[in-house]
């Protein structure tokens, strides 16, 4: 299972629908569950280490944690698909987190394991669940060679 730490309210509807549409789809070790991490009442840096405090504790010492960052690496969708095969052959619980507003703190993105951009554009939060969850779908189906993936 990969456990989705994100900061901010559940989904709008339309992007509930998406969600919905690519998690029925994912059998396990790749589905997903989603823990919402609720926004801090502060800005800035403030915000930053309140929300931060709120993820740690949702975080296990065996965990394989991935935090999603503009500043981290970039990965094609098949060699991301290994990083997860290879946490899930581990016998790793998959925690990704996204970060509010402000970000994480250093104590989150030290404690990550990789740190994962999607891409060097910033997207607003409520279309990083979406594109996060197509993304998932499609690395399970890159592990069993299914066509959904084209090279």
């Amino acid at each position: 299972m990969i456990t989705i730490i994100t900061v901010g309210k559940k989904d709008e509807a339309w992007i509930e629908n998406g969600v919905k549409r690519f998690s029925q789809r994912l059998r396990a070790p790749w589905n997903i569950e989603w823990l919402y991490v609720p926004h801090s009442s502060h800005e800035g840096l403030t915000a930053r280490q309140d929300e931060s405090g709120r993820i740690l504790p949702k975080l296990d010492p065996a965990d394989f944690v991935i935090l999603l960052d503009e500043t981290g690496r970039e990965l094609a969708s098949p060699a991301m698909s290994v990083v997860l095969q290879k946490a899930f052959a581990y016998g790793q619980s998959i925690k990704i987190i996204i970060g509010g507003a402000y970000g994480v703190d250093e104590r989150v993105q030290a404690r990550a394991n990789f740190v994962w951009s999607l891409s060097p554009l910033v997207f607003p939060h409520q279309l990083v669940r979406l594109i996060l969850t197509e993304q998932i779908y499609r690395f399970q189906e890159i592990a069993h060679g299914r066509s959904y993936h084209h090279e």
